[in-house]
C-alpha cells in the first residue's frame, strides 16, 4: 500500500512473481467504464473472491474506506510504500504524462487526463498530496491496531530494493500475503 507515484503496482508484481502467487490491482477491481466506482459491497464481493481460499497473493492498493480490514486480516504483512514526497511527485509526474501522451488504457476502457491528473481538488496530484500527509498521520496506528499483522514501511528507492532482493533470497519475508501464516 501506499500513495500513487510509490510504485505500488511495479513493487507487487514483482514481489508476486518471487512468491510465486496471484497478484490482485484493488484498482483493476474497483474501476468500471467511464470511471464509475463499484458500489461498496460490490467491490468488497470481488475482492473477497479474488483472495478467499487461496495459499498467498499479493494484493496492491488501499481502499480502506471502502473495504475497511477485509485484506489486512486476512494478510501476515502489509508493505507499506512511503518514499520521500519529491521522488513520489516526480514518479507520478512521468508515468501520468506518459500514459496521457500513449492514450495508454488502464482498466475497463479508462484513460488518465491532462484535466483528471493536474485540475482541481480530485486531481490525482492533489489527492496524491493529501493522502501522503493522512497516511503519514494515520496509517501507524491502523496498522498497529491489527493483531498479528507484520507491517514492513519501506521509505526509500533502496529500501525497496532491499526488501525485493531479501524475498528472491528466500528471505524473512517469504511469506507475505499468506493467510494463517
Amino acid at each position: 500500500m501506499g500513495t500513487s507515484g510509490n510504485g505500488k503496482t511495479t513493487f507487487s508484481r514483482a514481489l508476486a512473481a518471487r512468491l510465486g502467487v496471484p497478484y490482485v490491482e484493488l484498482d483493476a477491481l474497483n474501476h468500471g467504464p467511464n470511471w464509475t466506482e463499484a458500489s461498496d459491497e460490490e467491490f468488497r464481493r470481488r475482492v473477497a473472491a479474488a483472495i478467499d481460499g487461496r495459499d498467498g497473493w499479493v494484493v496492491d492498493g488501499n481502499y480502506g474506506r471502502k473495504i475497511g480490514d477485509l485484506v489486512w486480516r486476512q494478510a501476515d504483512t502489509v508493505v507499506w510504500l512511503d518514499q520521500p514526497l519529491p521522488l513520489v511527485l516526480w514518479r507520478l509526474a512521468l508515468r501520468t504524462v506518459g500514459r496521457i501522451v500513449r492514450h495508454e488504457e488502464l482498466w475497463n476502457g479508462n484513460r488518465e487526463s491532462w484535466r483528471g491528473a493536474f485540475w482541481g481538488r480530485d486531481s490525482l496530484f492533489a489527492w496524491t498530496l493529501r493522502a501522503h500527509f493522512k497516511n503519514r498521520r494515520v496509517l501507524p496506528d491502523q496498522l498497529g491496531g491489527v493483531d498479528g499483522l507484520r507491517v514492513v514501511r519501506l521509505r526509500s528507492r533502496r529500501a525497496v530494493e532491499e526488501f525485493l532482493e531479501e524475498i528472491g533470497a528466500g528471505g524473512p519475508g517469504q511469506a507475505v500475503g499468506t493467510p494463517g501464516s
